[in-house]
Parts: C-alpha cells; structure tokens; sequence
C-alpha cells in the first residue's frame, strides 16, 4: 500500500513540475512586440502659420521599426519664410525631404514603447529665394538709395546631415508626442549669383559656418502591422 502511495505522489509530483514549467514557457513567449507605420505632424508650424507673417509651413513625420531598436525615419514639409537683415529683405520657399535612422536608447518595460531617440538624417531642399528689397550703397556713412524691384534666384538646392536627440512618450493608446533637438551641417549648396542663401528650407538660416540648429514637436499614430 505504502508503494502506491509513494508512486502516486511521485506521479503528481511530475505532472505538478511538467505544468508549471510549461506555464513558465508560455509566459516568456506570451508578449511580443509591435511593429508598424507611425505618422504625425509637426503641431508647431500650423500656429506660425497662423499667427505669424514671417514663417508658413507645414511638416510630416513617419518612422517604421525595423528591428528591436531601430527606426527607419523621414520627414518632408515646405517652408515659405520671410526674413530682413541690415541692407536688404528675402524671402525663401520650397520644399524639403530627411531620411535616416533613429535609435531608441530607453529600455521599456513590457508593453510600454517609449523613446529616447538618438539619430541621423541625410537632408535635401530645392527652393526659390527672393530679394524684394535692398540697398544699393551699403556703406551707412554714405548716402544711398534703395531698390525695390525684386530679384528672383530660383532652382537653388541645399543638401545637409542632421544629429537628432530626442523623445516620443505613448500619452494614449497609440497616439504619440515627440520633441526633438536637430545639429545640423550643410554638406554642399548652390548659392545665387553675387548672393547667398541665407535661409534654406528645413534646414534654418545659414550661419556663416553652414551650422545650424532646429527644434520640432510632433503629433503621431501607430498603426500596428505585425508582431515578433
């Protein structure tokens, strides 16, 4: 009797281990993560363009994950801004594309897609510029005249690389808000005849060392395509 006894309580014993080693199998294959399309825009520019004379634009972002922590990413918009400096005033409008790769430097915990981005993007701009107004003398000690007939330099471009830092916080279900920090240096220009550009869509004003800097701040959905 004892026997039957001990060999049933083996038995169960077995089945217990067996049940919970499964259960332990099923829990570390029960969660996986999701892959998709995230777009947005930037929330930023549609108030410039509604209260400001100077800058109107829009912006579109979108990233695509691709692996565990990397991003495919791009954005494209159109500028049209309006700028003044000591002996002439311009204007600049055209459009402009990034592509690059982001990094997400956060480790989440399970179910949570945060980001702290860390990235890199090859940029590219065609644009008009427009002189509307400038002096001809531009010695301030020396009387001159102004001109207003416009002068127009068009099919210019501009090509650049940007260093990206920044986060995007899931605040809803899928729905994102990102802000993000560019350094960006220009690679190679095509400056108007006897003038240069002095602002370059997407990219900022060009400083005399062809540096810049530029924030964003964007709205964007997750649309969910797979999951490994």
């Amino acid at each position: 009797m004892l026997r039957y006894i001990i060999s049933i309580s083996l038995f169960i014993a077995g089945c217990s281990l067996m049940a919970q080693t499964s259960d332990k199998a099923k829990d570390s294959v029960a969660y996986k993560d999701r892959y998709g399309l995230r777009v947005g825009l930037d929330v930023v520019l549609p108030f410039y363009t509604a209260l400001s004379d100077e800058t109107k634009g829009f912006e579109i972002v979108g990233d695509f994950r691709v692996s565990n922590r990397f991003y495919a990413a791009t954005e494209l918009g159109y500028r049209d801004y309006s700028g003044e400096e000591d002996f002439y005033k311009y204007s600049t409008n055209g459009q402009y594309i990034k592509l690059g790769v982001d990094y997400n430097a956060y480790k989440n915990w399970i179910g949570m897609e945060n980001m702290i981005v860390v990235g890199l993007r090859y940029a590219f701009s065609t644009f008009d510029q427009t002189v509307n107004e400038y002096a001809i003398n531009a010695d301030p000690f020396i009387p001159g005249r102004t001109e207003t007939e416009s002068v127009v330099y068009d099919n210019l471009n501009a090509q650049w690389l940007e260093l990206v830092l920044g986060l995007k916080v899931e605040v809803l279900h899928n729905v994102f808000l990102g802000v993000s920090f560019r350094g960006n240096t220009i690679i190679s220009t095509t400056d108007p005849d006897n003038f240069k550009n002095l602002y370059v869509p997407g990219f900022g004003s060009v400083s005399f060392n062809n540096a810049g800097f530029s924030f964003n701040y964007t709205v964007s959905y997750l649309i969910p395509i797979f999951k490994k």
